[in-house]
């Protein structure tokens, strides 16, 4: 009798454990529905927000030179007061708000960077409307998952939940800041899976936070914002097999592209550093000068880079245009980035790997008719590639690509593209550019 009654609490001992298991699972599923939700409604006003200050930008290059000396001064005035109020912001109040914000989001889930969401959201929200609206060549997806990562923090600590929390709950919120920025949650759940796969604990239940915040924030945006695709473009059907050689090549192409780029941009950010914090507004206002000036002559070479993608798209330059278009935004992507205002490089990135695999794809075209139908095919394959090269996250570059241009036909000649490239630049040495920031951070903090 008395082993029956031992078997039969220890029995009830467990069931209670299970039952404890399974309410704390589903608190945090809740909870990542939570995070979608201000992650989505987050990312929309931005998108909103940062989309009508652009156009009154734009308005204000058109018209240059129509009312006379008043309306050069305005391109100006604006491009300056937003790099410098960003770069103030940011040095002032969150250091750990500039750039993207990624690092800081790995290093915070591996417990050896903090994240102070109260000064974080509303600084990298309010800088990065500067920065992006002074006409940098920077990116909305940065400011979006940081801010969504610190709404995954901010939720843990408001509904007081235990410390084993964060890692899924800020991890969920960068996946629905990705996803929010690009109408992309399959990409923000990859993103976390993959590029942040060494920081990110992973378990039945962290993926299905990821998930469901993921899709929460892209309902949100798409109910605020609109539906569509982020990029306006043919959907091409899947190019012929004897081709596919050619997507191999343009892998390898873009494998020395991202070993350039992410070495570039550490030089610039290590040129930037060695300024002192009293040159921050001479700093600021030569920035805005230079980027004011590109923008009232080459308005194609500002921006995040979305209406230059639509009109390489459209073929509306010709290939000598084209490679100035390239390294011009190459160039300045790297300096923009490297300034310390807050801002992603996704976009910007994005718009490298469609220009040059439009022009990978219009060379093609002229040497081998019969296996290249349309150039565009290759600018699809492009921006899969230069994610590959720097980030060295192959799946969320496809991913990315085909969700952001409804070109799901592609993946074939895509995967081709992203693992020739993501191979070459492993093998070159180049680390995956997230992981260089974090250890530079981490540097410069022991300093």
């Amino acid at each position: 009798m008395k082993s029956t009654k031992n078997q039969q609490q220890k029995s009830w001992k467990k069931d209670e454990r299970f039952t404890n298991a399974d309410t704390k699972n589903f608190r945090l599923i809740f909870l990542a529905f939570i995070v979608g939700l201000l992650a989505g409604g987050a990312g929309a006003v931005f998108r909103l927000t940062l989309s009508y200050i652009q156009t009154y930008r734009d308005q204000l290059y058109e018209d240059v030179g129509k009312f006379g000396i008043i309306s050069w001064i305005w391109p100006y005035l604006l491009a300056v007061i937003g790099v410098v109020s960003a770069l103030y912001l940011v040095k002032k109040f969150a250091p750990e708000a500039a750039g993207s914000g990624v690092q800081e989001i790995e290093g915070a889930l591996d417990e050896i960077r903090p994240m102070r969401w109260k000064r974080v959201l509303p600084i990298k929200f309010i800088a990065s409307l500067f920065s992006l609206g002074s006409g940098l060549l920077l990116g909305r997806e940065g400011p979006t998952i940081q801010i969504g990562a610190n709404l995954g923090k901010m939720t843990k600590d408001i509904f007081k939940q235990t410390n084993d929390k964060t890692n899924p709950l800020v991890s969920a919120g960068a996946a629905a800041g990705l996803a929010s920025a690009f109408n992309a949650p399959f990409a923000g759940i990859m993103f976390v899976m993959e590029e942040m796969h060494g920081h990110f604990r992973y378990s039945f239940y962290s993926v299905a936070a990821i998930m469901i915040a993921s899709g929460t924030a892209d309902f949100v945006v798409r109910a605020i914002v609109g539906i569509s695709p982020v990029i306006q473009m043919t959907v091409f059907p899947i190019p012929v097999l004897s081709g596919i050689w050619l997507f191999i090549l343009l892998g390898a192409f873009f494998s020395l592209v991202g070993y350039t780029f992410n070495k570039l941009l550490v030089v610039s950010l290590d040129f930037f550093q060695t300024m002192s914090k009293k040159s921050m507004i001479i700093v600021g206002v030569t920035v805005g000068l230079i980027i004011a000036t590109i923008g009232i002559y080459f308005p194609n070479m500002i921006g995040g880079g979305y209406g230059t993608i639509s009109k390489v798209l459209d073929q509306s330059f010709t290939l000598y245009f084209l490679i100035i278009l390239f390294i011009s935004r190459m160039i300045l992507t790297i300096f923009s980035y490297g300034s310390g205002v807050p801002g992603g490089i996704f976009a910007p990135m994005l718009a490298l790997g469609v220009i040059f695999g439009m022009l990978f794809g219009s060379v093609m075209q002229h040497f081998f008719p019969g296996l290249v139908s349309h150039p565009g095919v290759y600018a699809v394959a492009g921006m899969a590639g230069i994610f590959a090269s720097t980030v060295r996250a192959p799946l969320t570059g496809l991913v990315l690509a085909i969700e952001m241009t409804s070109n799901y036909e592609l993946i074939l000649p895509l995967i081709a593209t992203t693992v020739t490239a993501s191979v070459i630049t492993a093998q070159l040495g180049n680390e995956p550019i997230y992981t260089t920031l974090l250890k530079r951070t981490m540097a410069n903090v022991k300093q």
